[in-house]
């Protein structure tokens, strides 16, 4: 049976703007306070899943979520009109009101794990939506992640969805930017590699310091049961203390896989040997190429800068293999110069390098792995989900007009609390749903 990966990209909202809300991580706390531009950044996202789309690979969206989120305003005792709460909630903290605007649901790496159903023990293509309860403003978009991917993959005899894990510091998850599924062919079974940042229960094993652990072991261990993956199908690995501490906030920084490739860095891991022998012994058909970049190569920092790793790896129909990187990774010396010797190596099946003007995402602190949720299904499966969020010339095309008659080309804080920008929004979303026919989704429509 046919099988494939699908990129679920997520489309960039119209309240896209630079708050600076993610502690831990440099790129956006290092824009704070910048004026972004909402249209240029959907345009950019767009244009990278038209060009994969027709390179031949298989991509899709994901809806941006209603912002500002009123509905979060009023659990915390904000009351009146829509315009009078955002006005309340600029006067009294003007952070907040920047939290329930942001856009972060286009980072859809963050908004759910997905185990395909070659791997489970019922033969169903698995999603527990993350919680994300590190960061406030990314803890309030499960709700509505969970109710897209529902409506998107609807046939029970095919698909799974579980809630989000408990929303506490000890199950903290933030979804496949902590995955990676590695295997000889996306419709066979394959093992799964689950990265954490400490324990949640344990305090005196290895954590960082400076900046929070997003990820813990126990959540990611719950997802595995949840999912009803075997501990042949599974791998859990300790990314390192210091790597988090240096500003890589998810795995998906410092590491990506795709097939039985695994492009990382020299520091990514804490018991790097001891991983790598594991996923080879479990992985089934072929043998683990693993790919591991020098610290004398390519810093820490330089990875950061640049998100090398934060990359999508794609499997072209001859075997090799695409890296898809941000524009940064050539406008650094050392990054650039070690993608030139990547693709000359013979040892891995890694032969070209892809840039794209990501611009607006990478200066609130994501890349093209950030925009995308891998999805491995069989051609059943691929059929029986809904087909009208996957990108098509026709969608292309209608989402550019979309994007071009409600988007703003520029958006700073005080913008925010403009009653126009939610009616904006909105009617926006509103008018995407009818687009992809996905159904009322969001909590305004209902």
């Amino acid at each position: 049976m046919n099988s494939y990966e699908l990129n679920l990209d997520g489309l960039v909202g119209p309240t896209h703007n630079y708050a600076g809300l993610s502690y831990g991580n440099i790129a956006s706390t290092s824009h704070t306070a910048a004026a972004s531009n909402p249209k240029e950044a959907a345009k950019q996202g767009l244009q990278k899943m038209k060009a994969l789309s027709d390179a031949g690979f298989k991509q899709g969206i994901l809806l941006p979520h209603e912002r500002p989120a009123i509905w979060a305003l009023k659990a915390l005792g904000f009351t009146g009109s829509d315009a009078q709460i955002l006005e309340k909630a600029q006067k009294t903290d003007p952070t907040l009101l920047s939290a329930v605007a942001s856009a972060s649901c286009m980072w859809t790496a963050n908004a759910a794990t997905v185990s395909p159903s070659a791997d489970t023990q019922d033969g169903k293509l698995h999603f527990t939506a993350a919680n994300l309860n590190a960061k406030f403003h990314r803890s309030i978009e499960h709700d509505t992640t969970s109710r897209m991917l529902q409506s998107i993959f609807a046939d029970e005899r095919y698909f799974a969805h579980h809630p989000a894990l408990p929303a506490i510091a000890s199950f903290g998850d933030e979804g496949a930017a902590n995955h990676t599924r590695f295997c000889t062919d996306y419709g066979q079974a394959g093992v799964e590699l689950f990265v954490y940042g400490q324990s949640g229960f344990n305090l005196a094993a290895p954590a960082p310091q400076r900046y929070p652990a997003r990820q813990t072991l126990e959540a990611s261990q719950a997802i595995a049961r949840l999912h009803g993956l075997a501990d042949k199908n599974v791998v859990f690995a300790q990314q390192n203390p210091a790597v988090i501490d240096a500003g890589v906030f998810h795995n998906d920084v410092i590491a990506v896989g795709n097939g039985n490739v695994l492009f990382y860095h020299q520091e990514a891991f804490l018991d790097t040997e001891q991983m790598l022998d594991e996923l080879n012994r479990k992985l089934v058909g072929s043998e683990l190429i693993a790919v591991c970049v020098p610290s004398e190569q390519v810093s820490v920092s330089d990875a950061v800068r640049s998100y090398l790793f934060n990359s999508q790896l794609l499997s072209n129909n001859d075997g090799s293999m695409t890296l898809i990187v941000p524009a940064e990774c050539r406008e650094i010396s050392s990054v650039s110069d070690y993608l030139d010797q990547l693709v000359a190596m013979s040892d891995n099946p890694i032969n070209e390098v892809k840039v794209f003007d990501l611009k607006q995402s990478m200066n609130n602190g994501g890349g093209p792995a950030c925009l995308r949720l891998r999805i491995a299904l069989n051609k059943t499966e691929l059929a029986a989900m809904h087909q009208g969020t996957l990108m098509t010339d026709a969608l292309y095309m209608r989402l550019n007009k979309w994007i071009d008659m409600h988007y703003r080309d520029r958006l700073v804080q005080a913008d925010l609390a403009d009653p126009q920008l939610l009616i904006e929004s909105r009617t926006a979303l509103d008018e995407l749903t009818q687009i992809t026919r996905v159904g009322s989704i969001y909590p305004f429509q209902r």
